[in-house]
């Protein structure tokens, strides 16, 4: 039986798409650096859960977690990864922004509102984070939960949030946390009124290896579907 859940995996791409491709400054290391590593491994769903979206550009070229009018340094288009390295040799005009937003970011949200259906109890967007903060985060330097759970304060019931977590807990040895360091982005907080959300964060610390965490979220997922379906 399939999960009632609405998978979404914003920061697993690796693609620079080719409307900024010539003045992209980041290599292939980088690129990666700046996204959720692992996540495609991890979060591979497709088979287990009801609906599942992803998508293969990079985070760093259009961060999907992030709204659209966002334009500071770490906005929806960087000047800046998360570890402080200029994106751009140049960076693109507000007509490139426009297309990147157009053809990338707003067809991500549109399938994300059309999949928000009776039997999809629950969004989860899935993330994988560096083990300590990276310079351009709300924690730089510190160490960091093996998982994070987020629910902006409100884009589910509080019980769900405290419920999977215990899930976690259960079987793991490590801390996982509740909205901290992340309260949760620009997906669950703009998409909470057509589905309750949770943002979830999987530290890329070994505790693990990328299989053996796919394992231990499925298993998570379905006791704690269980109990609250």
């Amino acid at each position: 039986m399939k999960l009632p859940l609405l998978i979404s995996v914003p920061h697993a791409g690796l693609w620079i798409p080719p409307e900024v491709r010539g003045i992209c400054a980041l290599t292939p290391q980088q690129i990666a650096a700046d996204g959720d590593e692992g996540a495609a491994e991890i979060y591979d769903l497709k088979e287990e859960a009801t609906a599942f979206v992803t998508t293969d550009v990079a985070r760093a070229i259009v961060d999907l977690n992030r709204d659209e009018d966002d334009r500071t340094p770490d906005g929806v288009v960087k000047t800046h990864t998360c570890w402080n390295v200029p994106v751009y040799d140049e960076f693109p005009g507000e007509e490139v922004i426009e297309a990147l937003l157009d053809r990338y970011h707003r067809p991500y949200h549109t399938r994300l509102r059309d999949l928000a259906r009776a039997d999809v109890k629950l969004g989860l967007d899935c993330h994988t984070m560096a083990a300590k903060g990276p310079p351009v985060g709300p924690d730089a330097g510190l160490d960091r939960p093996w998982i994070c759970l987020s629910n902006a304060d409100g884009t589910c019931p509080q019980d769900w949030l405290e419920s999977l977590a215990s899930s976690f807990r259960r079987i793991l040895e490590g801390p996982v946390s509740l909205n901290v360091p992340f309260k949760g982005g620009h997906i669950i907080r703009s998409h909470a009124a057509e589905l309750p959300w949770i943002q979830m964060e999987v530290s890329r610390a070994p505790f693990m290896s990328c299989p053996d965490k796919r394992s231990l979220l499925v298993s998570v997922l379905r006791e704690w579907v269980s109990s609250v379906t």
